[in-house]
């Protein structure tokens, strides 16, 4: 397609050269009639004659060679640091060498130029999934937190007070060698691939039982809401490794999926839940107690399941992507 400024169309291109090569004109006075320079009518002329009308349409303005391109072997070590080190275009430019307007320019090429593009765990170019539909998987695993001391712990009363917190608070355990240790909240999680719905219980323990009891209320809760739960993808804890999840996942209709041994990144959706979990409610703000802490779960999940847009999903709410669930928004 021509430009918006271009002096002549294909159209008017093949007049021009017909003029001048079939009906005998001057390149001079085909280029006064149709008010263009004399070698744009000489071009448009030749290359009618080397191609015929064909040759009246517009080309690429690409240059045929690149003589000033950065080699393939200079791209492959920036591509190489770039994934193995994640630094940025100056941090690798001073590394090999360049200027880190060319290591910017390759990055951009080989679109790698986002640090979002490249998996956080390996440096891998990151690959992406998402089922179908809600309950074609669920994800499941466990996030263990610390328990909070009666008035509060280190990360907002100061790690002096936090410990003189600890020794006062009943139910602790004592190490050898790190002295008062708080005992731990095992944060049991469920979250479905699709919408990114989550459900969530506090136990004091990530038994194999427990977590049965947790797939059992989860799936349920599911069902409540329309959703009929297919597959269930968790690591490799012993918990999901045992007969009792086996047998719980046959009478549920579920078929149990491990993660690969040491890949995290298999289940990297409810990895990223746990931490806008923990950004979002266990660390968020300043809890009195364990049971304070706990007690704010439930009033933050709904608020993340109905109310947080979620980027992953086109910035709406995870509960928006079950379908025809009344009072989305309650």
């Amino acid at each position: 397609m021509s430009h918006g400024n271009a002096a002549l169309t294909p159209r008017q291109r093949l007049r021009l050269a017909r003029q001048v090569v079939d009906d005998g004109w001057s390149i001079s006075a085909a280029a006064d009639y149709f008010h263009v320079s004399y070698p744009t009518a000489a071009k448009w002329a030749r290359r009618y004659l080397e191609l015929g009308a064909e040759g009246m349409a517009d080309r690429s303005s690409r240059p045929h060679t690149h003589p000033n391109r950065t080699p393939q072997s200079v791209v492959k070590k920036i591509v190489h640091v770039r994934i193995k080190k994640r630094l940025g275009p100056v941090q690798i430019a001073g590394r090999l060498g360049l200027p880190a307007s060319t290591v910017h320019a390759v990055l951009v090429r080989c679109k790698l130029n986002r640090l979002s593009h490249v998996d956080v765990k390996t440096g891998e170019p990151a690959r992406r999934y998402e089922h179908e539909k809600p309950g074609a998987m669920i994800h499941v695993d466990v996030k263990k937190l610390g328990n909070i001391p009666n008035g509060g712990g280190w990360r907002f009363v100061g790690r002096e007070q936090g410990g003189a917190n600890r020794r006062v608070t009943p139910g602790k355990t004592r190490s050898k060698h790190r002295g008062v240790l708080m005992r731990h909240a095992f944060v049991h999680t469920v979250i479905d691939d699709h919408s990114r719905v989550a459900y969530a219980e506090i136990h004091d323990d990530e038994t194999a039982a427990t977590a049965v009891g947790v797939l059992k209320r989860a799936t349920s809760w599911f069902a409540d809401r329309g959703v009929t739960v297919e597959r269930v993808l968790s690591d490799n804890g012993s918990a999901y490794r045992s007969h009792a999840w086996r047998d719980a996942c046959r009478e549920l209709g579920i078929t149990p999926k491990r993660t690969r041994p040491y890949r995290p990144q298999t289940n990297g959706k409810i990895e990223r839940f746990h931490r806008t979990m923990a950004d979002g409610w266990a660390f968020t703000k300043h809890y009195n107690s364990e049971s304070a802490r706990r007690a704010a779960l439930p009033a933050w999940l709904h608020h993340y399941n109905h109310h947080r847009l979620h980027t992953a999903i086109g910035k709406v709410p995870p509960i928006s992507r079950l379908n025809n669930l009344p009072g989305h928004y309650s």
